[in-house]
């Protein structure tokens, strides 16, 4: 069944300090959440994740360097994750505002709302980028599934689920059995408000200065603690013991 995009009208009016108030009592939580992360680290359970021989292969010489490579790594991973969750929630937040819309209660489905006859079911990733073959197939399952329990509960109920990206662009935004629309399309789709993807821009700021600054002393202190405690464990005359390093994350017994 292909589905057409219909420009969304407004059930309340968007208001614009409300979201800039909810940005500014949740941002504080990311920045929270990834200093904790930083601090709870384990140098050899993350060196236990790392591929070895890409990082030997990066020609890496310096335990520093070493170390600020999987520390960069595991960390972008993680803000990913949890800033990933704080456009979620507001991308909810956005809809119950103008649509009443609701964090929905099915497997895989984030939001749900209703506007023209039409219930919209969605499931929110932060860019256009964000899974496999598998994961897209688990996905649209998931669609199906909510669609049967949404359809027996109401008759003649035409439910449209969607893939809501965060930020990105996708042209086709029409893929039969579900639409998938991307930055502006997506924020515009839930709001009402063509501009909105770019108004949200400023209040994220909010306080990253400071907030950054005690990050990167935190982040400097590990990076240095790593340093030291990765060259008393894995180094041989001075350099990198590679062989150790792949031995101790690789082996068929642990170390």
């Amino acid at each position: 069944m292909i589905f057409i995009y219909l420009e969304p009208e407004m059930n309340n009016a968007l208001d614009l300090e409300d979201i800039k108030k909810y940005i500014e009592e949740n941002i504080n939580n990311f920045h929270q959440r990834r200093l904790e992360k930083l601090r709870k680290l384990n140098l050899k359970k993350v060196l236990k994740r790392k591929n070895i021989y890409m990082l030997r292969a990066k020609n890496i010489l310096t335990f520093q360097d070493f170390v600020k490579s999987i520390l960069d790594s595991f960390l972008s991973s993680q803000e990913e994750t949890i800033f990933g969750e704080l456009l979620e929630g507001l991308a909810v937040f956005v809809c119950s505002q103008v649509y009443n819309g609701i964090k929905s209660s099915a497997e895989g489905i984030d939001l749900e709302f209703e506007k023209e006859s039409i219930k919209y079911i969605v499931s929110i990733k932060s860019g256009p980028n964000w899974g496999n073959s598998s994961q897209i197939k688990k996905m649209k399952d998931q669609f199906q599934k909510a669609k049967k329990i949404l359809g027996t509960n109401r008759s003649k109920v035409n439910i449209v689920a969607v893939n809501g990206c965060c930020y990105g662009r996708d042209n086709k935004p029409d893929k039969g059995d579900y639409l998938k629309l991307c930055g502006q399309r997506f924020w515009e789709f839930i709001s009402g408000d063509s501009t909105l993807y770019t108004d949200i821009v400023k209040p994220l700021g909010f306080k990253a200065k400071e907030e950054n600054e005690e990050f990167l002393k935190a982040y400097s202190q590990i990076l240095n603690q790593f340093s030291i405690e990765f060259g008393k464990d894995f180094s041989i005359e001075g350099s990198i013991d590679w062989e150790k390093l792949v031995r101790y994350t690789s082996s068929k017994v642990n170390l």
